[in-house]
């Protein structure tokens, strides 16, 4: 489909484009034909011409162009909308317990800037980009018709868009309801255990949906372990150990909000004698636990992402080189190590380099007993220089004899 305004690329540019990915930047487009507002769609060409498909256009981003289609032809409206959900839909059906889910996850699914998280009978929606976030009612309106088509009846629909990414896009951030409002503190199951999901205050969307395989995949480690599970969060490795039948768990975090959360979880799943949580800096407790000779069959890893931007890279290496030290130390030879990084700019060599020159000042071996990615719910479009942006690793600590 023709659009009143065209973006011609600048000959040889749009190379992560035409590899796969979504985005043109602003210094590769020479030029732009006709009148737009920001968030229009536009049709896009090369710079002889050749047809590319269309987008929204945001002069406010340097992120100039986010495609929506590569077919010229293609009107995008209601039913391609229904078509793209149901896609996204169907291969979550395929790959995940749908149960809780992340449905949309941006660009991945071809609906760039979106995100949709789904909590039981709840959805939770961020949006990051000035043309999705207009149609972005539409879109939830044409979800809730194919989870209906399903049997799937969605309550309540929360927003998230409180991200700093929405003022690169010239957008204020916003939270609140899409719809009539519900309790927000929403309880899902997760691997057979009951959680609750703060929407409305939680961090991100309320819940990290990508470790939902990597918190299985710790149970066989975890029988009648003693567990320490630093950054825990609303206690998701914690609980995970305990229904595993750790015989003792500890799990730590910073936030108050957090800790409340987790302990909630604990009693619910009746695991408040075995699963217990504190309120503390990690980077302060590790050293603190070492002095007391605290040690652990189980340590786990979890932080924050130490970094989101590339300039910033050096600081983060060292921050998980720190904390990956000394965690290695509080594990008890023949004990296990899991750790993680969710930073995209933390790629898979660094992360292991990192990791390796840990267990060298921690004077321990290390023996791999898993590595994994993001669950399947969080897709990897393969383009350009795209790659996993969770790793997760497992190993065996073994003193050096």
């Amino acid at each position: 489909m023709s659009y009143p305004c065209s973006v011609h690329i600048r000959k040889g540019e749009a190379r992560y484009l035409k590899s796969g990915g979504a985005w043109i930047f602003d210094n590769e487009v020479e030029r732009v034909e006709g009148e737009f507002e920001n968030g229009d769609l536009v049709s896009v060409f090369d710079y002889d011409g050749y047809p590319l498909g269309s987008g929204f256009i945001n002069v406010n981003s340097k992120i100039r162009v986010r495609m929506m289609t590569r077919n010229k032809e293609q009107q995008i409206d209601d039913v391609f909308l229904k078509m793209r959900l149901k896609n996204a839909w169907d291969y979550r059906k395929k790959t995940i317990d749908t149960e809780s889910c992340r449905i949309i996850f941006g660009e991945a699914d071809f609906l760039p800037g979106l995100t949709v998280d789904k909590f039981s009978d709840v959805l939770v929606v961020e949006s990051l980009a000035l043309g999705i976030d207009r149609i972005k009612v539409r879109i939830i309106d044409r979800l809730k018709e194919v989870l209906s088509e399903d049997g799937i009846k969605i309550r309540g629909v929360y927003e998230r868009s409180d991200s700093k990414e929405r003022l690169k896009e010239g957008m204020e951030r916003i939270k609140g309801f899409i719809g009539d409002p519900f309790d927000t503190n929403v309880e899902m199951t997760e691997n057979g255990l009951k959680i609750i999901v703060d929407v409305k205050d939680g961090q991100k969307t309320g819940y990290f949906l990508d470790q939902k395989n990597n918190r299985m995949a710790i149970r066989r480690f975890c029988h009648n372990a003693k567990v320490l599970d630093c950054f825990t969060h609303t206690g998701s490795f914690a609980l995970n150990a305990g229904e595993a039948g750790a015989s003792d768990v500890l799990g730590v975090d910073a936030s108050e909000l957090g800790i409340r959360a987790a302990e909630e979880n604990a009693r619910l799943n009746h695991m408040e004698d075995r699963v217990h949580f504190m309120v503390a800096d990690v980077f302060e407790l590790l050293p603190e636990l070492e002095r007391k000779k605290e040690f652990y069959d189980v340590v786990i890893l979890d932080p924050p992402a130490f970094t989101k931007s590339k300039n910033t890279i050096h600081q983060a290496v060292k921050g998980y080189r720190e904390i990956n030290e000394r965690g290695m130390k509080l594990v008890k030879d023949g004990g296990f190590l899991v750790t993680c990084s969710c930073s995209h700019y933390m790629d898979p060599d660094l992360f292991r380099k990192t990791i390796r020159e840990a267990a060298n000042g921690a004077h321990r071996r290390l023996r791999q007993a898993d590595y994994a990615l993001q669950a399947p719910d969080h897709p990897v479009l393969w383009a350009a220089d795209e790659m996993p942006y969770l790793k997760f690793l497992v190993f065996q600590v073994c003193d050096e004899k």
